[in-house]
């Protein structure tokens, strides 16, 4: 019996390659199953080709659109026509404010109360429009970060129905922070809340193809759960994602960010123009607002924001009209930081744009002059490696910035009055009786040992 057994199996093994001989003889084509393709994140389809043209941190130039007053249709379309015009100025990153649906219960109106994370406020339009805006950017350079709102959410947001998901007082009632009582806290102690908060950010870099993020308020949520974030975020391979944290916390560059806001340069500078403090001020917060942060990170610098723009005043307001606003540019655009513009900030727009942004529209025909001013300072920005990543050197003087940049071989040095008056300069040592080229103009310029600065001029030389 066993040995039938064992003459039978040798039979049925002979039999069974004799088979798959045959079988794999044939002339029929040999079937081979496709592929699998994972891709990149199996929750999303990749909208659109990733963006090759994200700018380094350090070499970035950001323009700010309030959707809402950038034009008379307040939408989309009407930032898609004009991004020519933002482009030729010479931005390389547009941000975009809050984009999504915006909360009825409680509410003021406000686009930082956020009804729906992975939804488009109908009043802009659609997702597909959103698309068109982005690839219109893309095809003209420049990427596109969309405004973030991670700390809380309007009262109305399907996350409510999570009540674990949200701050809560002694009586469990869900707070709201700050006494902005539009809006409710969420509780980044719900690990659960987290991994929602960081799914709905990768669905617009996927959905809607941007590339990267400014997070409101990047103070209130705990630097553990932007870390978390951020390296989610940053393990999407296929994107090369920019984030921009509206805080002060010399943790947010641990964290992962690129940029953070400069604050507190921004009142010293407002305090030197209605006060007349001294402009050597600056140089402490220059220095203070880069804690934590590598070569590569940059401190957002500006003279106007949505927030300050409604609270304190236009930039004209602020910074002695026109010619003075351009002065005050200059010296947070040269001095080491990522220049950033406002809607209508290039025009010299007189008015405030008021919270919640509805009221009026930017004229953009006022002030060609200044447009073109503007496309000249950013434009030798951008041609300049020593303004844009370059050491920085600084000069003391109670009226006028002062401060040189070199990298390699170029240096430019930059003197900016920022009083309404005459101011005589005696030159540092290493820059008086040399030689010079105006960065605008490409003429020869020597220095002796004095210079005198019109009220709000400013001096821009290279060499």
């Amino acid at each position: 019996m066993k040995i039938n057994s064992f003459f039978k199996f040798i039979f049925n093994l002979l039999t069974g390659i004799l088979m798959v001989f045959v079988l794999t003889s044939c002339d029929e084509p040999e079937v081979i199953d496709p592929p699998v393709v994972i891709p990149p994140n199996p929750d999303f389809v990749q909208f659109g080709t990733p963006f090759a043209g994200v700018p380094d941190p350090q070499d970035a130039v950001i323009y700010q659109v309030n959707i809402r007053a950038f034009s008379s249709t307040r939408n989309f379309q009407g930032v898609i026509a004009r991004l020519d015009s933002i482009k030729n100025l010479g931005v390389n990153i547009i941000y975009l404010m809050p984009v999504y649906p915006v909360g009825t219960t409680k509410s003021v109106n406000s686009p930082y109360c956020v009804k729906n994370y992975k939804g488009v406020n109908s009043e802009f339009g659609t997702l597909a429009e959103l698309r068109t805006l982005v690839d219109g950017a893309h095809a003209r350079g420049m990427s596109v970060m969309l405004d973030w709102v991670a700390n809380h959410t309007a009262w109305d947001n399907a996350w409510m129905s999570n009540k674990a998901w949200y701050k809560q007082d002694a009586s469990g009632n869900v707070v709201s922070p700050n006494g902005w009582n539009d809006v409710a806290q969420l509780n980044f102690s719900n690990m659960d809340m987290r991994q929602a908060m960081i799914s709905a950010m990768k669905y617009w870099v996927y959905q809607a193809n941007i590339d990267g993020f400014r997070c409101d308020y990047a103070d209130g949520p705990p630097a553990s759960f932007w870390k978390q974030a951020l390296d989610s975020l940053r393990n999407i391979k296929t994107h090369k994602l920019l984030m921009l944290a509206e805080g002060t916390r010399s943790d947010h560059y641990t964290a992962g960010f690129d940029f953070t806001f400069g604050f507190r340069y921004y009142d010293e500078l407002k305090n030197i123009f209605s006060k007349g403090n001294s402009t050597g001020n600056l140089y402490p917060f220059n220095t203070s607002e880069y804690t934590n942060a590598t070569d590569t990170k940059r401190v957002v610098r500006y003279i106007t924001n949505h927030d300050v723009n409604s609270s304190d005043g236009t930039p004209l307001d602020l910074f002695g009209g026109l010619p003075g606003s351009m002065a005050a540019f200059v010296t947070v655009a040269y001095m080491k930081s990522v220049p950033m513009i406002y809607s209508g900030q290039e025009v010299g727009y007189p008015n405030r744009i008021m919270f919640p942004f509805t009221g009026t529209f930017v004229n953009w025909n006022l002030n060609p002059a200044m447009v073109a001013e503007y496309k000249k300072l950013i434009a030798f920005y951008n041609k300049s490696t020593a303004i844009r990543r370059g050491t920085l050197t600084t000069y003391s003087n109670t009226n006028l910035c002062t401060f040189s940049k070199t990298s390699g071989t170029e240096t430019v040095f930059v003197v900016s009055n920022l009083r309404n008056m005459n101011v005589t300069y005696s030159l540092p040592a290493e820059i008086a009786n040399s030689q010079w080229t105006n960065a605008f103009t490409n003429e020869s310029v020597s220095l002796a040992n004095q210079i005198v600065l019109n009220p709000y001029q400013y001096l821009v030389l290279k060499k």
